[in-house]
């Protein structure tokens, strides 16, 4: 397969076009290598469309004819759907499995219904399990991890932020360092871990257990340091990652917000209001940190970097909990910066000053832009003082 240029999805990628179509499962190995060759993030295949890559953040089409608008999609991926899940499509609509070539190069799958048609959107893995350093996240994410040994730690993000690739660090950090019974729960399971000081059971939802709940019903039983959540989608899940935390055990977990005053609102709306008073002093004591992040484009073409906010449970935090003072959070963010907190708009002029990123991108990004602006001319934005302001 002839290897693209990058040019933008909204020009054909250079190279030979691909006038006959090869059988589907060849031209679905082929795929899967030129996302290997070519350090791209995602493949989305479409009935009647090219398929495209994305590079860099940016999506580009591969040259050539549209994909066949029949069943040539599912030809393609219904071999590697694992056994006795294929019917999980016609049933739902949609089926998550990962699949590794024989490069050892690993693919999260998704194979779903739209129109009428089978369409699908494939995650390539990395296969090193990475670093903090690599993926260029602040002190704070190692810090936090390196003290913490019991405790719920929440990596939040939209789709895409790099919060399977913050666990992954997080956990082969922990395998290094410390002599643990790990279990993790995933859906599917994504960076394989090789075990270090640390015993890891990874177990992948509709291949070793039947969900989430399930698996974490009986996980306490298992004898766990620290189990890791893929994903907590539903309340059941959520009050097992808390009943866990607070029983002693290290839970490490991911929720879909965009940043750390969401995030708390959000677990919250899992739980009816009748047990909002429960939760928030669970929380308060079991919660160490919600850790979000966005992965903002660079100055130099293809290159991305995080931009992340931190909440770390400190006395404040735990006050403000327990009174339902959630507004107040990117206050307490923004005066506890000594600690470690950051704020997104902090972590954007970081970024602006270090040269990674432009101030175009950074203001196209910031949750506050009079805040952002304020900020790269020196100038402090004011907030009541927080710090210090307990009950007795």
């Amino acid at each position: 397969m002839a290897r693209p240029s990058h040019d933008e999805m909204t020009h054909d990628t250079a190279g030979a076009p691909r006038e006959n179509l090869p059988p589907p499962d060849q031209e679905m190995q082929a795929l899967l290598h030129f996302l290997s060759q070519q350090q791209a993030s995602d493949l989305h295949l479409k009935s009647g469309f090219a398929p495209i890559v994305r590079i860099g953040g940016h999506l580009r089409r591969i040259q050539g004819p549209p994909l066949p608008e029949n069943d040539y999609i599912e030809q393609m991926l219904m071999p590697m759907v694992p056994p006795g899940r294929g019917q999980e499509l016609e049933r739902t609509g949609g089926v998550d499995f990962s699949v590794r070539i024989d490069t050892g190069d690993r693919f999260r799958i998704n194979l779903f219904r739209a129109s009428g048609h089978t369409h699908a959107a494939i995650r390539r893995v990395q296969s090193k399990i990475p670093s903090f350093a690599s993926l260029q996240l602040p002190d704070v994410y190692r810090q936090t991890i390196e003290h913490t040994y019991e405790g719920l730690i929440i990596v939040s993000g939209v789709t895409g932020s790099g919060k399977s690739s913050t666990l992954a660090a997080m956990l082969g950090w922990i395998n290094e360092h410390r002599s643990m019974h790990v279990i993790t729960i995933e859906d599917p399971i994504e960076f394989v871990f090789t075990p270090n000081k640390c015993i890891i059971s990874q177990r992948e939802v509709n291949l070793d257990v039947v969900d989430f709940p399930t698996a974490l019903r009986h996980v306490v039983r298992q004898d766990p340091d620290c189990i890791l959540i893929g994903e907590m989608r539903d309340r059941v899940t959520l009050l097992s990652a808390i009943q866990a935390a607070e029983t002693g055990h290290l839970v490490l977990g991911t929720l879909h917000c965009s940043d750390a005053q969401q995030t708390f609102s959000r677990i919250l709306e899992f739980f009816p209001r009748e047990e909002h008073d429960f939760i928030r002093s669970s929380l308060a004591s079991s919660l160490k940190a919600i850790m979000v992040q966005r992965l903002i484009p660079g100055i130099q073409d293809g290159s991305r970097f995080p931009a992340t906010e931190v909440l770390l449970n400190n006395s404040v935090t735990k006050d403000k909990i327990l009174h339902e003072e959630d507004e107040d959070i990117p206050a307490i963010i923004s005066q506890c910066k000594e600690e470690g907190m950051r704020s997104f708009t902090q972590s954007l002029v970081d970024l602006v000053h270090a040269d990674k990123i432009d101030r175009h991108t950074a203001l196209e990004y910031a949750p506050n832009r009079d805040r952002l602006i304020a900020e790269l001319k020196g100038i402090k934005a004011a907030s009541g003082n927080l710090v210090g302001k307990l009950r007795g």
